[in-house]
């Protein structure tokens, strides 16, 4: 198990686990300019193929939050789950990706 908590924000922490070629990252708090990078370098595992992104905690997301997911969908492409919460999936709607085949209903 991997925690990233990046800087001093205590609204925000990345835990990462791989089984079975699947890094899972459950997120919580805040993903924006300063937490973004933390998010995916949790996703970025060697050892894995797939990746879960849980972001059922996940409070606020802002662009750069987006860009990480995107970057995220090109590293895993059909391997890549996304577990939004409301806010998320919000966001993502507004941005236009809510027909993304990575975004779990």
């Amino acid at each position: 198990m991997f925690v990233d908590q990046e800087g001093p924000d205590p609204n925000f922490s990345a835990v990462v686990a791989v089984a079975d070629g699947r890094a899972t990252v459950t997120v919580a708090g805040e993903v924006d300019m300063s937490t973004a990078g933390a998010m995916l370098r949790a996703a970025r595992t060697e050892d894995a193929a797939a990746a879960t992104l849980d972001l059922r905690q996940v409070t606020f997301f802002d662009s750069a939050a987006i860009h990480a997911v995107l970057q995220l969908a090109e590293q895993y492409g059909d391997g890549l789950i996304v577990l939004p919460s409301s806010q998320v999936r919000r966001v993502l709607e507004i941005s236009g990706l809510a027909g993304q085949p990575w975004l779990s209903e």
